[in-house]
């Protein structure tokens, strides 16, 4: 059976999954525009500089992600309005303590004799919560809707145009800003979209859903989502810490030019199995032929990527950075064992187990803080190879039980 012939069977979700897989092409094909015009504009230390305030802005951006979305996905129809203004008071309350915890944490940083420029543009991302309540509940019901089609363009849009501003920054002004500023520009962008797409305004008639069962389920998501990203950036910031900014600018551009652009295709196929998967009759079917469908798509494509970086990384960045390459074509390879526990993270999202989500993550995101700290003194290509087997072991075996258990009664009749 083709490509082809998977897409025309797999339907709405094979549309859904192209979907944000082009949206998240696009915004890390652009994000590639911003390394490549950095690269020629900017040093290393500068650019080490802004990846530290955007991994600790990121970490703490992980707070946004409290269930509440999900919440809204999964609620039976006669409990959505009640769902929704519930959701909708959590956001607000919820974005706007983030944007206090924000600025007090650049405060802090301040105060403590860290870098006032890296103190300065954490206060400017969080600007970027104030604009957030006000749409994430148009977001949620656009999706439970079908609409992700439409959302993956939203997005698309806001994440190339702040690329796009990251750019044109980066020429006419290079610095640490540059790379920081076009956040918060490009929040307006979204939020507008989100309220067009999928109108919505609070039913005072209809009481508030209570509060209990968006704690129970979203501790373990907000959980989760917290230390994926610390195991997305703690790294960044360990590297910063241990070797520098210069040696934090390589690996942050080593980073987005590898896993940053091959990661692309499993946040998209996350984004997307969840809502599959909760409007399935038959989840462990959908699971099985999602992931096969996905795993055939992405592995050719890293590998690809993976051979390929020697010849375009000194191409897209100028000869000097001719040495990253090596470490570009290793970090690329991470992205097909993350795409399977994507699968099974979904899966047990489903199935109202996050908790179980949350401990196989915590255990990954330690065991590569730990490699970073051991591997960082011996070079960035140690560091790169210690990745890839640390997230490929704690991945695929974190997936394991939870893939058997899923896909058992196939594997039976099989």
């Amino acid at each position: 059976m083709t490509l082809q012939d998977h897409f025309v069977r797999f339907g709405p979700f094979a549309r859904n999954l192209l979907a944000y897989a082009a949206s998240e092409a696009a915004a890390k094909a652009s994000r590639l525009l911003v390394v490549v015009a950095v690269a020629r504009t900017m040093d290393a230390e500068a650019i080490g500089i802004a990846a530290a305030a955007l991994a600790a802005s990121d970490i703490l951006k992980a707070l946004t992600e409290n269930g509440a979305v999900q919440r809204i996905i999964a609620a039976p129809q006669a409990q959505l309005e009640a769902t929704c203004r519930t959701a909708r008071r959590i956001f607000t309350a919820w974005c706007l303590g983030l944007f206090v915890l924000q600025a007090a944490v650049a405060g802090a940083l301040f105060a403590s004799g860290g870098s006032a420029v890296v103190s300065v543009l954490i206060v400017i991302l969080a600007a970027e919560y104030i604009f957030m309540p006000a749409g994430l509940v148009q977001v949620a019901l656009a999706m439970r809707e079908g609409k992700l089609q439409q959302t993956a363009a939203i997005s698309a849009g806001q994440v190339v145009g702040a690329n796009f501003m990251c750019v044109v920054l980066a020429v006419l002004w290079p610095g640490p800003l540059a790379l920081v500023l076009p956040r918060l520009m490009s929040a307006p962008i979204w939020l507008i979209a989100v309220r067009r797409l999928r109108p919505w305004r609070p039913d005072p008639s209809q009481p508030p859903a209570p509060l209990a069962p968006f704690l129970r389920f979203g501790w373990a998501v907000l959980g989760v989502e917290v230390v994926k990203a610390l195991r997305l950036q703690a790294d960044k910031l360990l590297v910063g810490l241990l070797l520098g900014a210069e040696s934090l600018g390589l690996y942050f551009m080593a980073f987005n030019a590898g896993l940053g652009l091959a990661n692309s295709f499993s946040i998209a196929f996350a984004t997307v199995l969840y809502p599959h998967l909760c409007g399935s009759d038959d989840r462990a079917n959908a699971l099985q032929r999602a992931l096969t469908l996905a795993v055939g798509i992405i592995a050719p494509v890293v590998i690809l990527q993976s051979l390929a970086a020697p010849h375009y990384v000194p191409i897209l960045f100028g000869d000097q950075w001719q040495d990253l390459s090596h470490v570009v074509s290793i970090l690329c390879l991470a992205a097909i064992p993350g795409v399977v526990w994507s699968a099974a993270a979904q899966w047990l999202r489903a199935e109202n187990r996050p908790e179980s989500e949350f401990a196989a993550t915590a255990v990954m995101t330690l065991a590569l803080i730990a490699n970073t700290a051991l591997m960082a003194p011996y070079g960035l290509e140690a560091l790169a190879w210690g990745y890839l087997a640390v997230a490929t072991i704690t991945q695929l075996g974190a997936a394991l039980l939870p893939l058997v258990t899923a896909l058992k009664p196939h594997l039976v009749e099989a």
